[in-house]
Parts: structure tokens; C-alpha cells; sequence
């Protein structure tokens, strides 16, 4: 099995995953808000991986980059803001939205819903 350039396997997150959550979290979300992957996990480990016929003959291997398994997160988490994958609904974790910005926009719907003359049910 390969290992990470971390040097961690990847099953090891996922078995100490509740270690992990809450650091990792937090390097997610200072990523997230500075748009900045930390360096570590930006390098790779290039390893060929042959196909079929010779292995000395260059030709016989694709090569593979293998980068930390938290840096292979944090690359997902920035396509998704980057193509605006999340509903502007979203506030949890975005940049310039909190609590606070989600309840502002729930009350301004409501409140329109009821100016408008329309019943609203909220749980």
C-alpha cells in the first residue's frame, strides 16, 4: 500500500476519526476564510505504477501523485466554493456568513411570507 507524503496510511483518519475531527475542523475552516491550503499538504509523492510489459521501459508506467489525505479535502472543499457548488442559502462555514447572517435572512423571509398575508409554520 502507498503511503501518503505525510507518512500517515490513509486508514489511520478514519480509525481516529473522532481524535481528528475537531483539529482538522479547524485547519479546514482557516483554510476556508484565508484561501490558503497549508503547505504540507500541497507536496506529493510521484510513484510510477507499471502497466503491463517491462518495468524498466518508461513507457510501461502512468504515474501516480499521491498527496495527504486532508490536502485531497481541503482541494475538494476549494472547487466546491470556487464553483459555487453551495446554495447561497448555505451559512454554516462560508465566508461572511455565521449564525448570525443565516437567522437575519430567516427572519427577512418570514417576515415577508407574513407581509404578504401567507401562513408560515416554523418548528
Amino acid at each position: 500500500m502507498f503511503m501518503e507524503t505525510d507518512g500517515i496510511h490513509p486508514r489511520v483518519p478514519r480509525e481516529q476519526a473522532e481524535v481528528l475531527t475537531k483539529p482538522l475542523s479547524i485547519i479546514y475552516q482557516q483554510s476556508w476564510i484565508t484561501r490558503e491550503v497549508p503547505v504540507d499538504w500541497k507536496l506529493a509523492n510521484v510513484t510510477p505504477i507499471y502497466k503491463k510489459g517491462h518495468k524498466e521501459d518508461p513507457g510501461n508506467c502512468k504515474h501516480v501523485s499521491l498527496t495527504s489525505v486532508p490536502g485531497k479535502m481541503s482541494t475538494v472543499t476549494q472547487h466546491v466554493q470556487d464553483n459555487q457548488v453551495i446554495r447561497p442559502s448555505q451559512h454554516g462555514f462560508m465566508k461572511g456568513r455565521s449564525r448570525l447572517t443565516n437567522l437575519i435572512s430567516f427572519y427577512d423571509e418570514v417576515t415577508h411570507l407574513v407581509d404578504e398575508g401567507k401562513a408560515v409554520n416554523v418548528v
